[in-house]
């Protein structure tokens, strides 16, 4: 029987190397596509994966798991969605342009649909029917739980416009779902 991601998770809290090895095996891939989705930057990529599964070695304890409303691959993504953030800064302080997220298909991505089927029908349907720069906002801001500023970074795009979507798509999926 499978070990599930949460527990392979606690387990790894308890220094279980084989755990954190079986966790990485199963979150490694879709972690590096959700990634490659926000950043055209493979070596940035391959940076991030790094740190954010070295900060999972060292922080493994610090997962509070579904008592606390959250699961462990979205603890994981989390950890990852700020460590490309931060590799962002770190490019931007160096007064290097961060390379723009990978550009979105018009159509939506498996990801998006996946999402949409998940949230349910009226506003799965809404949410495929935005484009895709206002998906990606609201994408980040509300599923992926980033600041404006953090938005901002990992779109290559200036805050007030990052804004400008979040109040557009707000407003189209009201306008959708009323």
């Amino acid at each position: 029987m499978a070990v599930d991601e949460e527990r392979l998770l606690r387990r790894t809290a308890r220094g279980d190397r084989e755990a954190f090895d079986e966790l990485y095996r199963r979150t490694a891939p879709w972690l590096a596509v959700r990634l490659r989705r926000r950043c055209a930057d493979e070596d940035l990529v391959a940076e991030v994966m790094q740190d954010t599964y070295l900060a999972v070695w060292r922080a493994a304890g610090a997962f509070v798991g579904a008592a606390g409303g959250g699961s462990a691959v979205g603890w994981l993504w989390t950890i990852a969605a700020r460590r490309l953030v931060d590799a962002f800064r770190r490019r931007a302080r160096l007064e290097q342009v961060p390379p723009a997220a990978a550009a979105s298909p018009t159509v939506p991505g498996a990801e998006d649909e996946a999402l949409a089927r998940t949230i349910g029908d009226d506003l799965g349907d809404a949410l495929l029917a935005l484009p895709a720069e206002l998906r990606q906002v609201l994408q980040a801001m509300v599923l992926d739980g980033l600041s404006v500023r953090e938005t901002s970074l990992l779109l290559g795009v200036p805050e007030g416009t990052v804004k400008t979507r979040a109040r557009r798509a707000r407003i189209a999926l009201r306008e959708a779902l009323s």
